[in-house]
């Protein structure tokens, strides 16, 4: 019997398998190139990458045309392959200030040094189906292009360093800076190595919501928002831009450039608390690979939610959203139940069988 399962199971797998190639290139439609991908469906791109926790745009955009855009998948392949490779070194302390920004707003000062930078955003514009993307050919975009790049005024470039907003704050000390209860460690957790262990250290926090799952982290930091925890956040600074990786070179003791990421990074100033010196803003932060800024935001808020003392509500507490928020994770978990469970789910079938005689009885 046992054997029969076995061996039909591995036919009707192989079988799935095919049916799955088949629907992903059904149609007569050109193959999807991992370059365009890339180029094009960037966003997404970014996304798998902070979820799969690797920086590698074209495995990113590999594993979205593998899983046919399943970004859930699409992070599991990463993460499985990130796992695989060796760890050669760790980068130095990165001063975000020293990003080359492409995109750099602030909701809480109209004017901030260095300038309001729009950047690439749809924040400005309707949200309306552009009918003309369906006919779409390579000189029509090249023809766009064009056009964008003669209408481009004459200014100043952008500076390789803008100063941090929320700088503003702290030199006036009006500002709390917060210490989670796990702090005072001598480096940073690295939640690839070690399990996460609570209370955890903001560190540890930081590191599981980066790699968290975008809609789950926004779910929570939403909730919070609404009512259901006391976090109303205006953001300090949003920052989308490459940042610089260095390494301390181990022959030469040098400080070495290994190439640039794209992040985002956002600081949200949220409600007043007191400390020895009086009534202060007190901040939250979040950064992620890519350009994600729904991410960053929902991770500075739950950054500052955590910091609660006395948690009320599920966004404030630890562990509800660390171990919650991982979209492999919880993914996996999720789907696991498509396994057979015939052994447990008989066993639980043979007790109701019996209570119900009993009942009858």
């Amino acid at each position: 019997m046992a054997y029969v399962a076995v061996k039909g199971g591995r036919e009707a797998i192989a079988s799935a398998a095919d049916y799955l190639h088949y629907f992903q290139t059904q149609g007569d439609s050109d193959p999807l190139a991992v370059d365009q991908i890339q180029d094009q469906l960037y966003l997404a791109v970014d996304r798998v990458m902070g979820e799969g926790s690797l920086y590698a745009p074209d495995l990113a955009a590999l594993s979205l045309k593998q899983s046919a855009g399943d970004t859930l998948e699409a992070a599991f392949m990463v993460r499985a392959y990130r796992t695989t490779q060796p760890r050669i070194d760790y980068s130095l302390p990165a001063d975000t200030s020293r990003m080359r920004v492409i995109r750099r707003i602030s909701a809480a000062f109209k004017d901030i040094p260095g300038g309001q930078i729009l950047g690439p955003t749809s924040d400005y514009t309707l949200r309306l189906l552009d009918f003309a993307l369906l006919g779409e050919s390579s000189a029509d975009r090249k023809r766009v292009m064009a056009q964008i790049i003669d209408r481009l005024p004459v200014s100043d470039p952008v500076p390789d360093a803008l100063p941090k907003v929320i700088d503003i704050l702290r030199r006036e000390n009006l500002l709390v800076e917060h210490i989670s209860p796990a702090a005072g460690r001598s480096q940073p957790d690295d939640v690839t190595r070690q399990s996460i262990t609570l209370p955890a250290s903001r560190s540890a926090a930081l590191q599981t919501m980066a790699m968290g799952e975008t809609g789950g982290l926004l779910a929570l930091a939403y909730s919070n928002m609404r009512g259901y925890g006391n976090v109303h956040p205006t953001v300090g600074e949003l920052r989308v831009g490459y940042m610089p990786i260095e390494i301390e070179n181990r022959w030469s003791g040098k400080t070495e450039t290994i190439g640039h990421v794209k992040v985002t990074e956002a600081e949200v100033i949220s409600s007043l608390e007191s400390d020895d010196q009086g009534p202060k803003f007190t901040l939250g932060y979040g950064l992620c690979f890519g350009h994600n800024e729904t991410k960053a935001i929902s991770m500075a808020v739950l950054d500052r939610a955590m910091q609660s003392s006395e948690p009320t509500s599920a966004s404030e507490d630890q562990e509800f959203v660390l171990l919650h928020t991982d979209g492999v994770e919880s993914m996996g978990f999720c789907n696991h139940f498509k396994l057979p469970h015939y052994v447990t789910f008989q066993s639980a079938l043979d007790r109701l069988r019996k209570s119900q005689e009993k009942h009858e009885r």
